[in-house]
């Protein structure tokens, strides 16, 4: 390129610059954005309302559930209780709906919560569990070695085997399992029940169980009242004509009639458990049954029907362990591999080398430190004067690093073809190498922080830019 006809060059190169720099710093911007964790859990649920909410992924039958109780409710009190208050007694729609709003919220407490969902362990956790296992086996091949899948413990003189999970990278704390459904690990894992559209864990178990039980008061209670209504009716206009009065009131019998005995039956089972301190899967697998041997027994009941429904009942609500409503914590920044050639450095060298090479990174000035020298940190005691744009100077055999020196003088050439000409950004040697070890300089100037990845890639662009720059 001819001297002097390189103004259009000179504004595409800083464009360019400019251009690469501020995308860089955007797409950093972006993804240091704080997202909560429950955009990135790892198992199958879904979340509501910021991650207030936590459902299974299959909410079908949950749905299906909810009309069925809100609507065979919504008739008891439109087609029966206006009959009922005036015949019978004003205290049935107050019962009733002291029963519906009771199941209602009971229903939706253990729809919506944390059943007891145990966080899978992160990679260094999971390698550090393995290697603890590796040790304790005695194991010295270098391969991968899958850890054992059961480990025992004692409770209260039973021993209780725990498993080792292999998608959660954890051995499950005693009467924890794994949901096929949901993904995850639940804390005193009972079931995972479609009705209610949830796991049922250690969270959620006494208000699932007061659902159950509040829901078959409510059924025996709509059915009662509805075969008294229609009865009652019978007497005064006939059979017949008490069923054409009232339709709506053969819908919810029924409905109460077909629902009462598996509702009530399942109360009646989960009562017992409670009773004995068990859970559906202890229960289904028989895990402390006297069949098993004579000396196997429930280590975790507290010997009485009434110490084990005060625990179940009454006790602490242990805190949700997942923090779903939690901010991701940003990764650190990693150093990304230059795939020109140009040498990379560390976090501290890269600044310090970029701010003396490339002034275009360089702000306003400050005073000068007072701080000794690094070894290998480049700085200057001097604000540097701005890029000359016109010939460049041959470089002398040695380096002036006075403040006046620009990139151009710092760059060896080769003489090609008799006439002086630049090496290429990929040739040119890093400003490292350019300075002796031993240099003692001051630094006065600061730079905006940038991410390694933005560092190395405003480097790159800098320096190929400025020596095209320095050949105008």
């Amino acid at each position: 390129m001819l001297p002097g006809g390189g103004g259009p060059m000179k504004d595409c190169e800083y464009s360019q610059i400019i251009t690469r720099s501020s995308s860089t710093m955007e797409s950093a911007h972006t993804s240091n954005t704080p997202r909560r964790k429950w955009e990135v859990f790892p198992g199958r649920n879904k979340f509501f309302c910021n991650g207030r909410i936590i459902m299974a992924r299959q909410t079908g039958v949950f749905y299906f559930t909810l009309v069925l109780i809100v609507v065979t409710s919504g008739l008891f009190f439109a087609f029966d209780c206006p009959y009922l208050a005036v015949h019978i007694t004003p205290a049935v729609p107050v019962i009733g709906g002291i029963l519906f709003f009771f199941v209602m919220g009971t229903l939706l407490r253990t729809s919506f919560s944390d059943p007891g969902v145990l966080p899978r362990a992160t990679a260094h956790e999971a390698a550090d569990l393995e290697s603890q296992i590796d040790v304790a086996n005695g194991s010295s091949s270098v391969g991968y070695r899958p850890p054992p899948r059961t480990k025992e413990v004692t409770i209260n003189g039973q021993s209780v085997k725990l498993k080792y999970c292999f998608t959660c990278k954890i051995f499950r704390p005693p009467r924890a399992s794994h949901c096929s459904l949901c993904d995850n690990c639940v804390e005193r894992f009972d079931h995972h029940c479609p009705w209610v559209g949830n796991c049922v864990g250690k969270r959620n178990y006494r208000f699932f169980y007061m659902f159950i039980l509040s829901l078959s008061f409510l059924t025996i209670f709509i059915f009662a009242f509805v075969i008294a209504h229609v009865i009652h009716r019978s007497h005064q206009t006939g059979f017949l004509n008490a069923l054409k009065d009232s339709p709506a009131s053969v819908l919810e019998a029924v409905v109460c009639f077909f629902s009462v005995w598996s509702i009530v039956g399942l109360s009646g089972f989960h009562t017992y458990l409670i009773s004995s301190n068990q859970t559906t899967n202890e229960d289904i697998k028989g895990s402390w049954s006297t069949k098993r041997g004579k000396e196997n027994y429930n280590p975790y009941s507290h010997g009485n029907i009434v110490s084990n429904c005060c625990v179940a009942l009454c006790g602490p609500i242990p805190p949700s362990l997942i923090d779903r409503r939690g901010f991701i914590q940003p990764d650190a920044p990693q150093s990304v591999a230059p795939s020109n050639g140009i040498t990379m450095y560390g976090a501290t060298q890269s600044h310090s080398n970029m701010a003396a090479a490339t002034p275009l990174l360089q702000t306003d000035p400050h005073l000068a430190s007072d701080e000794p020298p690094l070894p290998g940190k480049i700085s200057l005691s001097a604000p540097c004067a701005p890029l000359p744009l016109g010939q460049p100077t041959p470089p002398s055999s040695t380096p002036n690093l006075s403040c006046d020196t620009t990139l151009s003088d710092m760059l060896p050439t080769r003489e090609e073809q008799g006439g002086p000409h630049f090496l290429t950004p990929e040739e040119a040697p890093s400003p490292l190498g350019m300075l002796s070890s031993g240099s003692s300089l001051t630094h006065s100037h600061t730079m905006h922080v940038f991410n390694l990845a933005s560092q190395d890639s405003l480097h790159e662009d800098s320096v190929r830019g400025l020596v095209k720059l320095s050949s105008v």
